[in-house]
């Protein structure tokens, strides 16, 4: 097990391992062979980056069996999931900023993320976990009030791609068994959301299988493979935490 993380020290990007709030810096590929250097820097030190730069987010919906039941929605046949763009990557320690082309409520949606370690096309569900790093923790904000406010297009990705909308971190964590844990949202000190991830209707390596019959996964890709009861909307001057253990604690204000 490891806890990957990126970061910036003095100007430059690097990345390494974290324990305890020590930082043992590697070199080379995250993916593909990455060597320990021997130094080390305190996570104190420096500014917390994206633990990966993925090509694209994919974000998965209704993928949780409570709160399907709980909206009314049938359990899907396949994955039904929308892109993030780029633009709406955002690491923990950062602030989510509030559209200024948009007025209506933002919610928070706290979510288990899974990372590609490998390029990805057409597996099957036996060979998925093997192209699959790790896990990190996904807050999917959302500017609900758009998705329906137009009755010919659901505007799924306007809603979720606004600048700052795409928060994960802070580490890609290894060697978890995610159906094993829980994903906790914490607002202004407020528990909202604690589910377990064995809830899920799409477990990771069926996502990853999936997904890649329609789509080449690169590695450093993120798919948010949903969220449960206890979406709530957030105030400007909030704090939002999301926590799964083994992973970390990714919290970010609201403003």
């Amino acid at each position: 097990m490891a806890r990957w993380i990126r970061f910036s020290h003095q100007g430059t990007a690097g990345f390494g391992t974290l324990d305890e709030g020590t930082i043992r810096v590697h070199e080379g590929d995250l993916f593909a062979g990455a060597r320990a250097t021997g130094a080390t820097v305190a996570l104190e030190a420096v500014r917390v980056l994206t633990p990966t730069v993925p090509t694209k987010m994919i974000a998965l919906w209704n993928n949780y069996r409570a709160l399907a039941q709980k909206l009314g929605n049938p359990i899907p046949a396949e994955p039904l999931y929308l892109l993030k763009a780029p633009n709406s990557f955002l690491a923990h320690g950062e602030t989510i900023r509030a559209p200024a082309a948009y007025s209506g409520k933002v919610v928070y949606e706290g979510e288990l993320g899974v990372v590609i370690g490998k390029r990805c096309k057409a597996v099957s569900e036996a060979d998925a976990p093997g192209f699959i790093f790790g896990y990190t923790c996904i807050n999917d904000v959302t500017a609900a009030e758009l998705i329906s406010r137009d009755k010919t297009f659901a505007q799924w990705v306007r809603s979720k791609s606004f600048d700052t909308f795409g928060v994960f971190g802070p580490v890609v964590a290894t060697g978890i068994d995610p159906a094993t844990r829980s994903v906790k949202l914490v607002l202004n000190g407020e528990e909202r959301q604690n589910y377990p991830c064995s809830d899920m209707i799409f477990a990771p390596a069926r996502i990853v299988s999936r997904l890649s019959q329609d789509m080449t996964l690169e590695p450093g890709d993120v798919i948010c493979v949903g969220t449960s009861i206890g979406v709530g909307s957030m105030k400007p001057g909030s704090t939002v935490s999301v926590t799964i253990e083994g992973i970390g604690t990714l919290t970010n204000k609201y403003e």
